[in-house]
């Protein structure tokens, strides 16, 4: 009972959280239910056949989860496709029934001898996924509700995940529902775990979006990241140790006032962008896997097998994944050549099956679509500067002033390539394929940053998806050195506390508020920076005179940046307005506007229709831009299909391949105009001058069946109800449908 004491508290605090935030019981049931019985165990039962190694309980159900996740997206998909979709039930039926009728199976059941993890390490992960979860209380439930109409105010990319969890949920192949017809060349692989999720728990899409979907990712992926962790330095206090930095570490935050975009770096976890969360998890157990076929000359065909399923589910689950695993496989290979001269055949081989798999997303999934990312050295580090100095993009930066914003965020990282240096006192451990292989993944990570380019800032993702394993190799790195200096916890205690007081102390004695204020130089943003290199200079100096073992300078020197980066957690506004709002997810940022972006009524309506409708219907509306201003129109208005379920006409185009396509650096994707100005004519004139003949068109040239209007934007001269049907009103939202012939 006592070693179920730390999992069983965390699930009651999962649940009074979730209960507070409007979740119903029944929910919380039908869903942790599916999750345990549906993903977790059969998920665990194949792990303890296909990955024999020793592991503690949690580290194998996280890692069945993990495997439950993958299995039931390729199944969903096949599911979906034969219009079938509760035959997502298949895999874990057919494995529970395989593992009772095959008597070789059936002692998996019990999983047989384990390594028993240390109480406190079991009460630190606890703790932490306890701290996960009032984390996504404090910045996501309490800002994301799911009444209306508070919901009206969620972050703008919230009904864009919606809407293709609707799209996922009805169709296979997807498409864009916002737009009919066009492809969906994006990684699509959560939305259809949650379409899944949906169908086979009744639970609403929206419920599972803004408060289940992400919660066991985030438990599962934390032990998961423990797990490589402990494998790669071979100790419980160093996993804690970078477990501890993935979640609370980022670049040490000295300016005041609502910060902009320096430090966008950190864990990839984010509610905002539920691709990068499922796609973090699903990469880890590929990660454990490479490390266990890399360092290990037995290379059972179970792990391989293993290997090219989360291969596979990381394709289509987030595209930043297999770029960075090919980099860190590749840096083996050369590594491996240069030191043995004999071929790495384990590494070449997985070398090859991470290519295959790039290569069929690329090729399958995305049909070479880039998304928007171009190259476009140092974009990232002008939109800073634009964004610190209050000047936006009205002011272009000189060359200077950008070399110097992307020298003050190399120097950010020094949090990590400080713990990393440590691994110099024993230079054969910077040789462990684990660490080439996580070191290979961080460089392609920070090369992204400096030299890529995209609308959204989307190249952060890169770093995003490295930094947990840069973390685990500081760590590593960080204990070597400690273990070489013989520190006592005490002086790394003392070394740590110094970091972060000197961190907070900096940025108050300093009172550089961001954005600067008109006339001031952009000079004044390296004060606090320099002031703190002068700081740590002057310490390690300091601890040179007194002691006279470099090593040791070094290890509480490396401890001492190292905590810089712990306040950053608490005082860092990452953006801000001068920024915009900035879609696709890649920062966490509180909703722009108080008032809904939709008015009173959209949710009724849009769950009339959804339920009154055949799930094939196509559906016209006059509300596309965010505010229903269209001059300029921002074209991320997604709520038509985030409420319906249903494919529209034309809605919000922001974020499709088309758009991305044209859009080059120095415009705003969001404000460019929608392509086809024959449909988007044909779609206003029902809604702005309804005639017969624009009805006719509709209906008969594009499919139209349904109109969702709001009407305030709703012209007056328009007469749609002379030629449609109208089936419900709610506030200021009114449904019509089109007859199949018009008079």
């Amino acid at each position: 009972m006592w070693r179920w004491l730390p999992a069983v508290s965390v699930a009651v605090f999962a649940v009074a959280v979730l209960g507070f935030y409007g979740v119903s019981p029944s929910d919380m049931a039908f869903f942790g239910i599916y999750v345990a019985v549906g993903l977790a165990f059969p998920g665990v039962l194949l792990v303890r056949v296909l990955y024999r190694r020793r592991r503690t309980l949690a580290e194998e159900l996280a890692l069945g989860l993990a495997l439950g996740y993958a299995l039931e997206v390729l199944t969903y998909i096949a599911a979906r496709a034969a219009g079938l979709p509760l035959l997502v039930l298949v895999w874990p039926v057919a494995t529970y029934a395989v593992f009772a009728a095959v008597p070789r199976l059936r002692r998996h059941w019990q999983g047989g001898a384990r390594p028993a993890a240390p109480r406190w390490w079991s009460w630190s992960l606890a703790l932490i996924v306890g701290y996960l979860i009032a984390w996504s209380a404090v910045n996501f439930f309490r800002k994301n509700l799911l009444t209306w109409p508070a919901l009206g105010t969620s972050y703008v990319d919230m009904p864009f995940h919606l809407a293709l969890i609707g799209e996922l949920k009805h169709h296979m192949p997807p498409t864009v529902p916002m737009v009919a017809g066009e492809p969906l060349l994006y990684h699509w692989f959560v939305y259809a775990h949650l379409a899944a999720a949906s169908w086979v728990t009744g639970v609403e899409p929206l419920v599972l979006l803004f408060r289940l979907g992400m919660l066991p990712m985030l438990a599962a992926l934390a032990v998961i990241l423990a797990t490589i962790a402990r494998r790669v330095a071979g100790s419980w206090v160093v996993a804690l140790l970078a477990l501890l930095g993935t979640v609370f570490i980022a670049a040490p935050n000295l300016y005041q006032g609502i910060n902009v975009g320096i430090f966008t770096w950190r864990a990839a976890i984010s509610w905002l962008s539920p691709t990068q969360t499922f796609g973090t998890l699903l990469a880890a157990p590929a990660v454990l896997l490479l490390i266990d076929l890399l360092e290990r000359r037995r290379s059972p065909a179970g792990r391989w097998l293993l290997l090219g399923i989360f291969l596979v589910a990381v394709t289509g689950a987030k595209a930043t994944y297999l770029p960075l695993l090919l980099a860190g496989l590749g840096t083996v290979v050369a590594v491996e050549l240069a030191r043995h001269r004999r071929p790495p055949w384990s590494a070449l081989a997985a070398l090859g099956l991470t290519a295959a798999c790039f290569l069929c997303a690329q090729t399958v999934l995305f049909r070479q679509a880039n998304q928007g990312m171009v190259i476009d050295d140092f974009s990232l580090f002008r939109k800073i500067w634009g964004g610190l100095t209050g000047l936006g993009e009205r002011v272009e930066p000189s060359l200077v002033s950008v070399l110097g914003i992307a020298l003050l965020y190399v120097l950010s990282w020094a949090i990590e390539w400080c713990g990393i240096i440590g691994l110099l006192s024993r230079p054969r451990l910077l040789m462990r394929p684990a660490v080439v292989l996580m070191l290979g993944m961080g460089t392609v990570g920070v090369g992204a940053v400096l030299f890529l380019g995209h609308p959204h800032m989307g190249q952060i993702y890169f770093f995003d998806a490295s930094y947990p394993y840069l973390v685990i190799v500081a760590a590593y790195g960080l204990a070597v050195a400690v273990r070489r200096a013989q520190l006592p916890p005490r002086a790394l205690a003392y070394a740590s506390a110094a970091g972060v007081a000197v961190a907070c102390l900096i940025r108050e004695l300093c009172g550089v508020e961001v954005p600067l204020g008109a006339g001031q130089s952009d000079a004044v943003l390296y004060r606090p920076y320099i002031v703190l290199a002068v700081s740590v200079l002057l310490a390690a100096g300091v601890l040179a005179a007194v002691h006279r073992r470099r090593v040791v300078v070094g290890a509480l020197a490396i401890s001492m940046v190292a905590a810089a980066g712990f306040p950053a957690a608490w005082c860092t506004r990452m953006l801000s307005a001068a920024l915009h709002a900035p879609a696709g997810g890649a920062t966490e940022v509180e909703p722009a506007a108080a008032a809904p972006v939709v008015s009173d009524g959209a949710l009724a309506a849009g769950r009339w229709l959804r339920d009154h409708s055949d799930a094939d219907d196509l559906v016209a509306t006059n509300v596309r831009c965010l505010g229903g201003t269209d001059s300029p129109c921002d074209s991320r208005g997604f709520w038509a299909a985030a409420l319906t379920e249903r494919r529209v006409l034309v809605e919000g185009w922001a974020y499709t391949a088309t758009n991305m396509s044209r859009w080059h650096p120095g415009e705003q994707a969001e404000t460019l105009p929608f392509w086809d100005e024959e449909r988007i004519r044909a779609n206003d004139e029902v809604f702005e001058a309804s005639s017969a003949a624009a009805v006719r068109l509709l209906r008969a040239r594009y499919g139209v069946r349904w109109l969702f209007a709001d009407e305030r934007y709703v012209s007056p001269a328009s007469r749609i109800g002379e030629f449609a049907g109208l089936r419900f009103r709610a506030g200021d939202y009114a449904v019509y449908e089109l007859p199949e012939d018009v008079a």
